[in-house]
């Protein structure tokens, strides 16, 4: 039996990391102190689910940036994959490879999912917002692909 995930509230401290982005570059959460950033976590690179929800960010990134908000994609796929997920939907935020599952851990992210009747461990469709001075200001667990982005910003209020 896998460890429950354990959930993050709002208010809690984020928790910082530094992982590789599709260019092999290290980015971390410290970077973007000051600003508010949507940190989301999703399964695998090019699966259908994960690429309508890329391509969503990816259509709604002008309308976040301008209300103040930075975008960060993190899954466990290698750079490698990361780049030509980027370069075949044509994704201009960063996508971050957390291959030892230690962010997605930390944010309560990992855990078991069922997907055709099968059971296995892993990454679990996520969001959270950090704002400015590194809390938790928003989060959601068990995000559905389809129209996730738009109910973000009517949370949002973007």
């Amino acid at each position: 039996m896998t460890a429950q995930p354990i959930p993050l509230n709002v208010g809690d401290s984020a928790p910082d990391f530094s992982l590789r982005n599709a260019q092999g570059e290290t980015i971390s959460l410290s970077d973007y102190r000051g600003k508010n950033v949507v940190v989301y976590f999703f399964p695998k690179a090019a699966t259908p689910g994960c690429t309508i929800e890329a391509c969503d960010f990816r259509d709604n990134l002008n309308s976040l940036k301008s209300a103040g908000y930075v975008v960060l994609g993190i899954s466990p796929d290698e750079p490698e994959a990361l780049a030509q997920f980027a370069a075949d939907e044509s994704l201009t935020f960063d996508l971050l490879s957390d291959t030892d599952y230690s962010v997605a851990t930390a944010y309560g992210s990992y855990g078991e999912r069922t997907k055709n009747g099968n059971t296995f461990t892993g990454t679990l469709r996520s969001t959270a917002i950090v704002d400015p001075e590194g809390k938790i200001s928003h989060v959601e667990y068990g995000v559905e692909a389809r129209g996730h982005v738009t109910r973000l910003r009517e949370t949002l209020g973007v």
